[in-house]
């Protein structure tokens, strides 16, 4: 385990992410939703945006602690992360959600607990494979700042 203080995003780039993820999310997920459940685009579009706003709080504190706590384990940073940590990561942000999303889905919705569970899963699944290839790319793209090291000049 290491004992150094993990590199973490700033909060400006958080917020970055967070906001490019749920955005993105939200294009991609609400169509295929409103086709499979039935439910309108309006009144899907308005709980799926409700959802998101809950998940973008979620996602940040998930993110932030997952990081910290990965770094204090590996030593490495988000953007260094490797696959089978990734998959942790994705599956760990859907299965917190999916705790608070399900009751949202069924008031939202009037759908049987069933068919909210099903529907929730079906979001979850669509949200882990988008927060995967969402994170690999982010972390390519906006990969986190490190402090320079001084330049030793020879005499």
């Amino acid at each position: 385990m290491s004992a150094a203080k993990p590199l973490l995003r700033s909060l400006p780039d958080r917020i970055r992410q967070v906001a490019l993820f749920e955005v993105g999310g939200l294009l991609l997920i609400t169509p295929p939703f409103v086709w499979l459940s039935g439910v309108g685009m309006v009144e899907s579009f308005t709980l799926l945006a409700t959802i998101a706003l809950i998940a973008a709080l979620w996602n940040t504190g998930y993110n932030t602690a997952f990081d910290w706590v990965e770094g204090r384990l590996t030593g490495r940073t988000a953007d260094l992360r490797l696959m089978r940590w990734r998959v942790v990561h994705a599956v760990g942000f859907e299965a917190g959600l999916l705790l608070v999303s399900l009751p949202i889905i069924v008031a939202w919705t009037e759908m049987s607990w069933l068919e909210a569970l099903l529907a929730d899963l079906g979001l979850a699944l669509a949200y882990t494979a988008y927060a995967f290839g969402f994170n690999l790319v982010y972390d390519r793209l906006f990969p986190i700042a490190r402090p320079s090291l001084p330049c030793l000049a020879p005499d």
